[in-house]
């Protein structure tokens, strides 16, 4: 009796979760439903916008995003490093912060240099379009 349980348990936990199939409402899979503990279009759309530089550390649950020192090969003796922290589950401008270092090689020496502010909006204004774009995608598709 208990193997019997033990084989129809699990199926009938799977057959409970599939819910009709298409009767998810649409506005809910734009907006909020994730598997990862931030708005998965500003997450995905972060990974996309960073895909260039190295990634040093990534966090869906926590929503942080942390590249590696990244050197333009037409400018070598700057660099720079960029931390994207998604904020909340839905998909807002606040819901984004966008923090940068900046170095400039000096002599074979990295030196501390300021980023512009505008280099950081910039960035933060280009995740913020490719999510929603992403959210467009899954709404019309």
């Amino acid at each position: 009796m208990y193997r019997r349980l033990a084989l129809v348990f699990p199926l009938a936990l799977a057959l409970a979760g599939c819910g009709g199939g298409g009767d998810r409402p649409r506005e809910l899979a734009a907006s909020q439903i994730t598997t990862i503990g931030v708005n998965s279009y500003l997450w995905r759309a972060s990974l996309d916008t960073l895909s260039f530089m190295p990634l040093l550390q990534t966090d869906s649950n926590g929503g942080v995003i942390v590249t590696d020192w990244y050197i333009n090969p037409t400018t070598p003796t700057e660099r720079m490093k960029v931390t994207v922290s998604i904020l909340d589950t839905d998909l807002r401008a606040d819901a984004v912060r966008v923090a940068a270092l900046r170095e400039v090689n000096r002599g074979g020496q990295w030196v501390a240099a300021p980023v512009q502010a505008a280099t950081v909006q910039k960035l933060e204004d280009v995740i913020l379009t490719r999510a929603r774009d992403l959210r467009r995608s899954a709404i019309a598709g």
